[in-house]
């Protein structure tokens, strides 16, 4: 409850279905759409497959996420788990990788946004779409977090309208057409003519990286009600709800196009697909990722600024800066508008590739991390050693681990670069390792 003779703190106003909303938006509800044709090839047509078997292995993390929110109700995310749990330097290490993480998030949405709308409007330079979704985001996280709820709400709604259409034309598409193949509507899960599991697991290496996105809900934990059942709960839900609704969509776009027939463009493959069944559905589609991505950029931008709130009232980070609310909108003025600034000098300066393979470096350190922490605490400190907490963090370490040393030399000599760069902050910030790195006293709840 927030104290009017004290500081200004986070107040405790969002829900289950506000960290769910919060959650599929930042993920986005149309995920897959994006990479289904670099799915297609890498897994020889068994999307849906990699698909499900990502979300499984997503799963796992998620359940780590919860568990430690439980224990940490804090805005600081991984990189308090991992530092209450293993150490405060190697939490220190992780939460600035994510701080990598966070930031190039909203800034390739920047991107992306800028350029789809360039393609709609040819007479509006990028530049000014870049300065305008910059500042929308911005403007829209300043709010604070109960308007940011309320847009993510509606952009569900709107994304929800055009996948509900979508089933609707390809149901009817598919059912208008003859498809006598045998078992046609499994092959998109099994084609033995196709079927090779050393494809399916790459491809299922890049369908994993559909899920990133579900850690920001943890970082909301200071906002939510009863934060050590919801976060949990909101954590795996979220990646429930976004896996079967991959796991649908790709589907049915597989049923439209069978694997055997290659796509005009590789990139956009599903809009194409949409197109088939339905032509103005091609444009449609189009509108609605750009919609997707200013959802997410939004909601990356809120957990960044969170992010780093906790890491300056950790004083990991300069605290007279980082660690300071906004007495109106509770919210962490300053970094709103410092990520805001870095996204829309990104805009300018870097790719949307090499934007997107440089989250996942820090992304996926995060999650090692934070099972590692799960196992940590649940089993190896508990008293009753369960099987359940074994299995699970040791499962999502491995796979995460797996999946971090599979991306390209480029993003991993960025992170470490960066990782680098923290750490001679650290140094500086302690006068050689010689103070204390990191402070993570819990706020009162």
């Amino acid at each position: 409850m927030e104290n009017p003779s004290g500081p200004p703190h986070l107040k405790r106003s969002l829900k289950l279905g506000d960290l769910i909303l919060y959650g599929v938006i930042v993920i986005q509800p149309v995920a897959p759409m994006a990479v289904f044709g670099v799915l297609s090839e890498r897994g020889h047509g068994h999307v849906v497959t990699t698909i499900l078997i990502a979300m499984v292995a997503m799963l796992f993390t998620a359940i780590s996420y919860g568990r430690m929110a439980r224990i940490y109700p804090s805005a600081g995310s991984a990189f308090t788990y991992v530092g209450q749990e293993i150490n405060p330097a190697m939490g220190y290490v992780v939460g600035w990788s994510m701080v990598m993480d966070y930031m190039l998030n909203p800034m390739i949405c920047v991107i992306w946004c800028s350029q789809q709308a360039h393609v709609f409007t040819p007479q509006v330079p990028y530049w000014a779409w870049a300065i305008f979704f910059a500042v929308m985001f911005t403007g829209v996280t300043m709010q604070g977090i109960r308007i940011s709820a309320r847009v993510n709400a509606a952009l569900v709604v709107g994304m929800s309208v055009v996948i509900t259409i979508f089933f609707v034309v390809a149901a009817r598409f598919i059912a208008g057409h003859p498809h006598n193949a045998p078992h046609f509507f499994t092959l998109p899960f099994y084609d033995p003519s196709t079927w090779n599991s050393r494809a399916v697991l790459g491809g299922t290496s890049i369908a994993v990286l559909t899920y990133i996105g579900f850690d920001g809900i943890s970082t909301l934990s200071e906002e939510v009600e009863n934060p050590r059942r919801n976060i949990l709960y909101a954590t795996v839900l979220t990646c429930l709800v976004i896996g079967i609704l991959s796991s649908l969509e790709v589907y049915a776009a597989q049923l439209l196009w069978p694997a055997s027939q290659p796509f005009p463009d590789v990139d956009t493959a599903f809009v194409h697909v949409a197109g088939r069944a339905w032509h103005p559905l091609f444009a449609i589609l189009g509108v609605t990722l750009l919609v997707a991505n200013i959802g997410s950029g939004t909601g990356a931008q809120l957990g960044a600024a969170r992010l780093l709130y906790g890491m300056g009232r950790s004083n990991a980070l300069p605290k007279s800066f980082f660690g300071q609310l906004d007495p109106r909108h509770l919210v962490p003025r300053n970094n709103v508008l410092l990520v805001g600034a870095v996204a829309l000098i990104g805009a300018f300066v870097m790719s949307f590739e090499l934007g997107a393979e440089m989250l996942n470096f820090g992304a996926l350190l995060a999650f090692m991390g934070v099972n590692l922490a799960a196992f940590l605490r649940y089993f190896v400190r508990a008293e009753e050693k369960k099987l359940t907490h074994l299995f699970a963090p040791l499962a999502g370490f491995l796979i995460c681990f797996l999946l971090w040393i599979s991306l390209s030399h480029t993003a991993i000599i960025a992170g470490i670069v960066w990782i680098c760069a923290g750490v001679a902050f650290g140094a500086w910030k302690t006068q050689g390792f010689k103070g204390n790195l990191i402070n993570f006293d819990m706020p009162a709840e």
